[in-house]
């Protein structure tokens, strides 16, 4: 017993098509992987820089456009005693 030869022509294309897709998600995952780990390391310059910064000017807020800043207010209430 056996399926036709177009039947099975079908089910090797689209066990192809899966093995493909797979090998498809499994590379776009390896990326996924090492974007996350750039991301953690641009995030962590970035604060880095943002205590470098805050060691020089206090805490501010800059205008990314600019480079102006303007001073945070801290909230006093805020603060334990």
């Amino acid at each position: 017993m056996k399926i036709t030869e177009e039947q099975l022509k079908k089910v090797n294309e689209q066990q192809n098509q899966l093995a493909e897709i797979i090998t498809k998600i499994g590379l776009v995952e390896a990326d996924k992987h090492s974007l996350l780990h750039l991301l953690a390391e641009v995030n962590k310059e970035v604060e880095e820089y943002k205590n470098e910064l805050e060691k020089e000017y206090g805490k501010v807020s800059i205008d990314l456009q600019t480079g102006e800043y303007t001073k945070i207010e801290e909230d006093e209430s805020n603060t334990e005693d």
